[in-house]
């Protein structure tokens, strides 16, 4: 017969999956299992916190929804690295962004071509239908991590030579943009969004083919609203972990 006290000590099945997600989330983070490695298979787990393997599939895709670890059939559940933290506010910079939280980034230009705008870049740059614009591809880094890739668009008409002054600025578009006599510019919008990578994506990112990226549509403009830069990024996904900031300015009281 069932005593009060053994119906106490026994953890509750629905919770059993919480419980090894907690305990493997602690060896995560003390280092006990390394990034990239493998966390032992769902049958070594079972049987170690006593357990169906259903019950440590559970935990492997809760750890998978923090990031912590990704999950491939036929592969295993690898470690991954913490999320990096990004900021999204008033004003948006990758490499600031990662400095305050002593991340050293690198930037690298992918591509550069010179195309028509289409309808949304026109709208949102204010210039004409069919305007031309150059569209940057750049990858940044936070370390060797790839962490986003972005698409540039910038009237070529008020930025002629804007590609050679981001070479010249180590793929820093705060930096070329200072270099052109715009020291300070504003978010005006940011449209966050998830999707699943294409192919070139996944190359550049060094994700699995299907894996989920964050896509954020912004929009630069000077001090004064007028817009110079319209922007769409792709984040990896499970290595991001995205912080949004009032993008008003405060008022005065």
């Amino acid at each position: 017969m069932e005593t009060v006290a053994s119906t106490l000590a026994a953890p509750a099945p629905s919770l059993a999956w919480k419980r090894i997600a907690d305990a493997l989330e602690e060896e995560i983070r003390a280092g006990q299992h390394a990034v990239g490695a493998l966390l032992p298979p769902s049958a070594l787990l079972a049987e170690r916190f006593g357990v169906h393997r259903h019950t440590v599939r559970q935990a492997f895709k809760h750890l998978a929804e923090k990031g912590l670890v990704s999950v491939e059939r036929g592969r295993g559940t690898e470690v991954l690295a913490q999320r990096f933290p990004y900021r999204i506010g008033r004003r948006v910079s990758l490499r600031t962004n990662f400095s305050a939280a002593g991340i050293a980034v690198t930037g690298k230009i992918i591509s550069t071509i010179r195309e028509s705008a289409n309808p949304m870049v026109a709208e949102a740059l204010e210039i004409a239908p069919d305007s031309e614009v150059h569209v940057v591809r750049t990858l940044s880094l936070a370390g060797q991590v790839p962490v986003s890739t972005s698409l540039h668009y910038l009237d070529i008409a008020r930025f002629p030579d804007f590609p050679e002054r981001l070479a010249m600025n180590d793929a820093s578009i705060s930096a070329a943009f200072a270099s052109a006599g715009i020291q300070d510019y504003l978010r005006l919008s940011t449209r966050l969004s998830a999707r699943i990578a294409s192919n070139e994506e996944s190359a550049l990112l060094a994700l699995p083919l299907g894996s989920p990226v964050l896509q954020s549509i912004g929009l630069d403009a000077l001090p004064d609203h007028r817009p110079i830069q319209f922007v769409v990024s792709v984040f990896a996904g499970p290595r991001m972990e995205m912080i949004i900031e009032p993008l008003a300015e405060p008022s005065a009281s």
